[in-house]
C-alpha cells in the first residue's frame, strides 16, 4: 500500500486498546453485518464513523457485535451468499463517502 506515508491508518494493539481510543472521541462504530437489518443505502453515516468489517467466513466475535451502534447489511438476493469482505468494504465505504461528500 503505497499510500500509507500520506495516510497512516492508525492501529491499536487490541480490542480493549482500540475501545480506549474511539469511546472517548465519540466516533460511532459501524458494523457490516450480515445479521443487520438495516441496508447500507439507508444508513446515515457520519463523518467520523468508523466502519468495521468482520472475516468473510466468521464475522465479528459477539463482544464486537454488542459494541457497535450501527449495524448495516448488503441486501442480497435470497439463496445467495455474501459478497467477499473487500467488495462490501468498497461498495459501503463508497456509500459513505458519497453521503458525507468528503474523502
Amino acid at each position: 500500500m503505497d499510500f500509507t506515508a500520506s495516510a497512516p491508518p492508525p492501529r491499536h494493539i487490541n480490542w480493549e486498546r482500540f475501545e480506549a481510543w474511539r469511546v472517548p472521541t465519540g466516533r460511532r462504530l459501524v458494523l457490516a453485518s450480515t445479521k443487520a437489518a438495516v441496508p447500507y443505502t439507508r444508513f446515515e453515516f457520519r463523518p467520523d464513523d468508523i466502519l468495521l468489517f468482520g472475516r468473510e467466513s466468521a464475522g465479528v466475535p459477539d463482544h464486537v457485535h454488542d459494541r457497535a451502534e450501527g449495524r448495516i447489511l448488503i441486501p442480497m438476493a435470497e439463496g445467495q451468499r455474501s459478497l467477499n469482505v473487500a467488495m462490501s468494504a468498497a461498495m459501503i465505504a463508497g456509500e459513505a463517502i458519497r453521503q458525507v461528500q468528503s474523502f
